[in-house]
This record gives C-alpha cells, sequence and structure tokens, in this order.
C-alpha cells in the first residue's frame, strides 16, 4: 500500500507545484492552502469553493491531519487548559493553552516521548516513540484557535520532545506557521526550546530566523549538569556557550536561559553567581522556573523565599532575570504529565 502524501505539511509554493502536477491551475492551491491554514478546515469536505471531484481526488490522495480531542483539562485558578490530542496511528501529544495580558499563548510538543532523558521531565520517563510531522505541530496550534474561539498570538515549542531532535520538521513548521499566507504569527513571537544539542544550534543560527532560542540551562557546572541532564555528556558548558554566541551573531536575537531551580540542588547563592557569569557575556534573559514536581522522580521545588534571593542576587549582577508564572499547577502541569496519566489509565496495548 502507498503511503499517502500529507498535504498540510506542504508549504505554498510545493503545494501549486503538487497541484499543478495533476492538472490543477495554481489558485485552486492557493484556496486550499487558504482553507487549512487561514480558515483552520478540519476536513477537505469543509473547502466548499473547491470543485466535488477535486476534493474527493484529494481525499483519496492525501492525508489529511486533524488531531481529535481525547481529554482537556481546564485549570480552576487560572484558566490555563491543558489538551491531550490523538494522533491518527494511536499515539497522544498534549498542549497547553495560557491566557495572558499580552495574548494567548500556545506551548505544543514536538514529538512523542522524548530520548534526552532530563531527570526533571515527565516527558522522557517512557523513551521516544517518533517524531512529529509539521502538520502534527500545527494541527496543535489549529486545533486549540478552533476549540477555544480566540487567536493564538504566541507559539512556545517547550512541551514533549527535542525540538531539534526534530530538525527538519521543525523548520517547516516554523515556515508554515509564520508564512503571511496562513496564521501570519509573528517569527518574534514563536519560541524554541532546547536541551542543548550543539550542531543544530550553529544549523539554525544559519537560517537566520527571528525566533526567540531559549536554551535550557538548568546548571552552571558540568558535573551538576550531567546528574540533572545526560545531553550534558555530550557537549560541554563552554561547548554550548560558544554555539550561544556564534547564534547571537548571526541572528542578533537574544537568547533566553531557562533555568528549572530544584530544592538543594541547583539553587544556591554560588549557582546564582555563576548563571550570571555565563549569561552576562550574551546579554541573555535568564527564566527561572520552579520546578513542577512528578510523581515519578524525588525533586523538590525551592522554597519561595530561595527563588527570590536567586533572582534578586541575578538582578545584582545585572542580569534580566524573572520567575516564570506557574500556570495550570492543579492540572498536570509539568511536560508530559497529561499523556503519561492518560497511558496509565488506558493500561497496555
Amino acid at each position: 500500500m502507498v503511503e499517502k502524501k500529507d498535504i498540510k505539511s506542504m508549504t505554498l509554493s510545493l503545494l501549486i507545484k503538487e497541484l499543478e502536477g495533476q492538472g490543477e491551475k495554481s489558485f485552486r492551491a492557493r484556496q486550499m492552502y487558504q482553507w487549512m491554514h487561514q480558515k483552520l478546515a478540519e476536513s477537505f469536505e469543509e473547502m466548499t469553493n473547491l470543485p466535488a471531484a477535486l476534493r474527493e481526488e484529494c481525499g483519496r490522495q492525501y492525508e489529511y491531519t486533524s488531531l481529535r480531542v481525547v481529554k482537556v483539562q481546564e485549570s480552576r485558578v487560572d484558566g490555563t487548559k491543558k489538551f491531550l490530542f490523538g494522533l491518527a496511528d494511536g499515539n497522544v501529544v498534549e498542549s497547553v493553552w495560557m491566557k495572558y495580558r499580552h495574548g494567548n499563548s500556545v506551548c505544543i510538543s514536538s514529538q512523542v516521548g522524548c530520548r534526552m532523558g532530563c531527570s526533571f521531565c515527565a516527558s522522557t520517563l517512557d523513551g521516544l516513540e517518533r517524531n512529529l510531522r509539521p502538520s502534527e505541530m500545527l494541527d496543535q496550534v489549529y486545533a486549540i484557535q478552533r476549540l477555544t474561539g480566540q487567536r493564538v498570538s504566541n507559539v512556545v515549542v517547550m512541551g514533549t520532545g527535542e525540538p531539534l531532535d526534530n530538525y527538519d520538521n521543525l523548520l517547516v513548521f516554523l515556515h508554515l506557521l509564520t508564512d503571511e499566507n496562513g496564521l501570519n504569527i509573528s517569527q518574534r513571537n514563536v519560541t524554541v526550546s532546547t536541551c542543548g544539542l550543539v550542531p543544530q544550534i550553529r544549523r539554525l543560527a544559519q537560517e537566520k530566523l527571528q525566533i526567540t532560542l531559549a536554551l535550557s540551562l538548568h546548571a552552571t557546572t558540568d558535573e551538576k549538569r550531567r546528574r540533572l541532564m545526560p545531553i550534558a555528556n555530550r557537549y560541554s558548558i563552554a561547548e554550548l556557550m560558544e554555539a550561544c554566541t556564534y547564534y547571537f551573531r548571526q541572528t542578533g536575537r537574544r537568547i533566553t536561559f531557562e533555568y528549572s531551580l530544584v530544592g538543594g540542588v541547583n539553587d544556591t547563592d554560588r549557582d546564582a553567581e555563576e548563571l550570571a557569569a555565563l549569561a552576562g557575556p550574551l546579554g541573555c534573559h535568564v527564566n527561572l522556573i520552579p520546578v513542577n514536581p512528578i510523581r515519578e522522580r524525588d525533586f523538590v521545588q525551592s522554597e519561595a523565599s530561595r527563588i527570590r534571593a536567586f533572582r534578586d542576587r541575578l538582578e545584582k549582577n545585572r542580569i534580566n532575570a524573572t520567575v516564570r508564572r506557574e500556570m495550570g499547577r492543579d492540572i498536570d502541569g509539568a511536560c508530559g504529565q497529561l499523556r503519561r496519566s492518560y497511558r496509565a489509565d488506558a493500561g497496555p496495548g
């Protein structure tokens, strides 16, 4: 059986070429692209200004990604919504919708599971199942915009998975998401998080995109980082800083350091001083994250007074630092928790 092409992962130029190869005019491809990426159609049948014969033929030839909602959790604290979406192959991925004063933000997954093994993250506990296709990343955003009825203005690729471990699909996703013929979300409103894949950071720098790159640093020495993040066995902090410097020089975009504060592990005054020394030369913004407790690990969140003292010490060193607002703490807030609890409830098979 021939595998169907994934039509929602095609750029506009590729879609035009594809349909022209079937004898269709380019304006039909533009109409279809608009249905997929502006009107957020869930199927070919919704594309009412396309001939019925073309819609039927496309249904036979192409796969049309449309995620189904498996479960929704809504925080009673702040209205954050966590979505569990079903994929065509039976896998599930999770996404989060967060309402801020500056607009609505969606955090999406880039892989089913993760192979990076970070010790404070629930996403990685069952390893990596597979990469998500561009359409499967996009449709997390599209489905949430349809379901909430509110425009998504910011997208964060910081859910389950390591985005740069799915590099080629991520790049197509970023181009589709920010395309003026689609949702036209500004590149500056898109953040991609990485645990620190040095070669891919350098590759991404050469694309000269205007997105924000967020580095999950979480420790200031190689020894401590290796305890928290297996990727640190492959790339040292010195190599990471060189890659970050290269990224900044190529793109002109300031990097954000993500730093999860784990009580008694990486939250001392000395850690803060060392973090300031790393962030200062790059002009980095530091985002401090009170670690989300997960059942399978024994890490605890730093005390509120320790978090404030850590931030204050950074600011005394002229480092721009913020403490991430805890969103959806009452609804399996940490990455991977909802998917994991769903799989546990579903049982084997």
